[in-house]
């Protein structure tokens, strides 16, 4: 028997609990709306382990998407290998969250995501979202996003080609940032900064997402982190990481994706899950624990057509 939960479902005791999410959203799109979708499968497990027990863990997942007029979540799991709690949430931007509470003495925890939604191809606007706050909550900066001279120099740089028209300065920003870091995972780390990645001139999606946002900010225009998964086009379904790239606010179009890692707008083959000031505010996994000495994280991760999908291609 599958088990569907509703927001206001309270905490309860579980072992492999599993949710659901079967559109779950205030504003499931219409299939009438829906040209050429594609449906996209995704497994993603997170694996934790202690060189000593844990006494307790706490953390909060954000691995759970919205469904909005670009994407609709047809199926969606969330379990873990361990007794605890998990509580159904939202936070403060509408993300949907669980915050999972294991007592110990505990060798390890898996956390383990499996789904399916169904995308088309809006050309990087996105709408039907959930917004809690006025625009001008997204010109905050962070630590993380915090621009530095360099950053500020190479922002107003774009000023002489691109004039003060927003969607022609993102663009700018996305194919210049595209163009001049390059993607390599081994220098920077979760805590790199905006300023930090930008001086080395290379980093990972997430980097490249944080400078991106730092410049955008600085030119006035609203921006922030989005988390989730790419289905790349060269065959490749196993990945090392989920995704990460950016959404600004465009005056007379709304929220508008960039993805300064592939040097694209979002297409039907991004899947978004949550939305932050940065990588903190939309980290798939956040938390805290007690004890456990030394901790090694392992991740698996899927992203490729759903069966059905590629039967037919």
């Amino acid at each position: 028997m599958r088990l569907v939960l509703p927001l206001s479902l309270p905490a309860f005791t579980m072992r492999r609990f599993p949710f659901y999410n079967d559109g779950l959203s205030l504003f499931a799109a219409r299939d009438e709306d829906r040209p050429n979708p594609m449906r996209i499968s995704i497994a993603h497990d997170t694996t934790y382990a202690y060189a000593i027990p844990a006494r307790a863990v706490v953390q909060i997942l954000r691995l759970t998407p919205r469904s909005h007029e670009g994407m609709r979540v047809m199926r969606w799991r969330v379990e873990v290998d361990v007794d605890g709690r998990l509580r159904l949430g939202e936070d403060s931007l509408g993300n949907i969250t669980h915050t999972l509470s294991v007592a110990g003495p505990l060798k390890g925890v898996t956390v383990s995501v499996n789904g399916e939604v169904e995308t088309v191809d809006t050309q990087g606007v996105i709408r039907g979202t959930v917004e809690r706050f006025p625009d001008a909550v997204y010109l905050r900066t962070t630590p993380l996003t915090e621009a530095d001279s360099a950053i500020r120099d190479f922002a107003d740089g774009l000023l002489a080609d691109h004039g003060t028209d927003s969607l022609s300065l993102l663009h700018g920003l996305l194919n210049g940032i595209h163009r001049d870091i390059a993607f390599d995972p081994h220098p920077t780390e979760v805590t790199t900064t905006a300023a930090e990645a930008f001086a080395l001139r290379r980093g990972v999606c997430q980097d490249l997402s944080h400078i991106f946002i730092a410049a955008a900010r600085h030119l006035g225009i609203p921006a922030r982190y989005v988390s989730g998964h790419f289905m790349r086009n060269d065959g490749v379904t196993v990945q090392d990481a989920a995704h990460a790239w950016v959404e600004a606010k465009v005056p007379d179009l709304g929220w508008v994706g960039f993805d300064p890692a592939n040097g694209i707008s979002p297409t039907d083959a991004h899947v978004r899950v949550a939305i932050g000031l940065d990588y903190l505010g939309a980290a798939p996994v956040r938390g805290s624990r007690y004890g456990g000495g030394e901790e090694r994280m392992d991740v698996k991760l899927t992203v490729q057509k759903a069966a059905q999908w590629q039967a037919q291609a």
